[in-house]
């Protein structure tokens, strides 16, 4: 006995010192942290990647296209984006196809010989931009942007932690979502942490121009800190990870800014989904004008629509598939008197929810194309409501269905794409 307590005596000193040890190297980022972090990112990417992570519960019991109402249909042909299994293999790509659903163009990407570092790989696009002539603006999730010609050759890559949204300026240049590199107490504006929150993913605000130069970066927590919006991790209890969810990036146009008293052309319209925050922030002078979080859960996509009204996803993400607080919605919101509408659905809409993902976009007719993201289904309704086109995903093995994170509406024809040619680039230019 006298023996034997010593000895437990020791183990447990070396437990308690093994996790005092540990504590402070995740608290201060001593050895080994940083290592031990980075193995954790490639097992995790490579359980990702092996369990096809992209594949949801099927919810309809029917694929491919149906057509409620022709005459109503917005013209134009509909840019996807998801996987395909083809040949017993899974390929990411983006599809452009036509009212019936037959593929009329089609770039497929290799995620891992663009953006090899396994740390950043996601298996999936999310974010895109066509240019009139086949050229293509993709995010591959969480590890950088490609432009990519109508036949798939590489023009210029960003590795930037990119992710979610790309959207145009009226100068030509992007905005894109980023994200900075590995887990973060602080920042530059904040060298000894930002107050309440532990080791955080830091989300980016990217502005890009068309040859792929990043031309300026918005910290999203020193924006929040700085005009006094940390309250939110508060209410929603995040202090550590993926704290805010970077999900859309929308400039205000020339063309509509006359429309928006609080606001002026440039202005961007932010959502951040683990927040439930949706802002309006000036990038020149990083002053938040205006921010709502109160009609929505888990948001995605805010656009300016006109009128002085923002369009919000309200994804309603609830513990009963949607029945609980009753489906995604579109909620509108108009800043500069306080009033909110909700425009998606009405009782005439078919069922609508996905948890996560999903966009929105208004059509020229008036019309409203939507992206249920996990059920694989984009949908184009009218005004009341009322399906007139949709397509939804074939399934995997009847039980299962891959996500669809893009669908848009774009004013081009057949004839069109088919006078597409390729640029002479061979290959990748170097990562920025």
């Amino acid at each position: 006995m006298t023996n034997v307590l010593p000895k437990a005596a020791f183990v447990l000193s070396v437990g308690v010192l093994g996790f005092a040890y540990g504590f402070a190297a995740e608290a201060w980022n001593l050895f080994p942290r940083a290592h031990v972090e980075q193995a954790w990112r490639q097992a995790r990417a490579m359980y990702v990647s092996s369990s096809r992570h992209f594949l949801s519960n099927r919810v309809y019991d029917r694929s491919g296209v149906r057509v409620e109402a022709s005459s109503r249909v917005q013209p134009g042909l509909t840019l996807l984006t998801s996987w395909w299994k083809e040949g017993g293999e899974w390929d990411m790509e983006a599809r452009l196809i036509d009212r019936e659903g037959a593929a009329v163009h089609r770039w497929e990407v290799e995620g891992d010989s663009l953006f090899p570092d396994p740390a950043k790989d996601q298996p999936y696009i999310h974010g895109s931009h066509l240019f009139p002539n086949g050229d293509l603006l993709l995010n591959i999730e969480y590890a950088g942007t490609v432009r990519m010609d109508a036949c798939g050759a590489v023009e210029w890559t960003v590795s930037a932690g990119n992710h979610h949204s790309i959207e145009r300026m009226a100068d030509g240049t992007f905005w894109i979502s980023g994200l900075a590199d590995g887990r973060r107490q602080g920042s530059d504006r904040y060298p000894d942490g930002y107050p309440g929150l532990d080791l955080v993913f830091v989300d980016q605000l990217l502005h890009v121009s068309p040859d792929g130069t990043v031309l300026d970066t918005l910290n999203v927590l020193d924006l929040l800190y700085d005009n006094n919006l940390q309250r939110h991790f508060i209410k929603t209890g995040q202090s550590r990870g993926d704290v805010t969810h970077l999900n859309d990036i929308e400039p205000l146009s020339p063309e509509m800014a006359d429309e928006y008293p609080l606001f002026e052309a440039g202005d961007l319209v932010v959502s951040l989904r683990n927040i439930d925050l949706v802002f309006v922030v000036d990038p020149d002078t990083r002053e938040i004008k205006w921010s709502d979080s109160h009609p929505f859960h888990a948001q995605h996509d805010p656009d300016f629509t006109g009128d002085g009204w923002i369009g919000v996803f309200d994804n309603a993400r609830d513990f009963r598939g949607g029945t609980m607080l009753g489906g995604s919605r579109i909620v509108a919101l108009r800043p500069h008197t306080g009033a909110t509408e909700v425009r998606f659905p009405t009782e005439q809409s078919d069922r609508f929810y996905t948890p996560a993902g999903g966009k929105w976009q208004e059509l020229d007719n008036g019309n409203i194309l939507l992206v249920e993201a996990r059920a694989g289904r984009v949908v184009e309704v009218d005004s009341a409501g009322r399906t007139v086109w949709e397509w939804v995903k074939e399934p995997e093995q009847e039980s299962k269905v891959a996500e669809v994170l893009g669908g848009t509406r774009v004013d081009l024809k057949k004839e069109d794409v088919h006078a597409w040619t390729c640029s002479d680039t061979e290959s990748s230019a170097p990562s920025k």
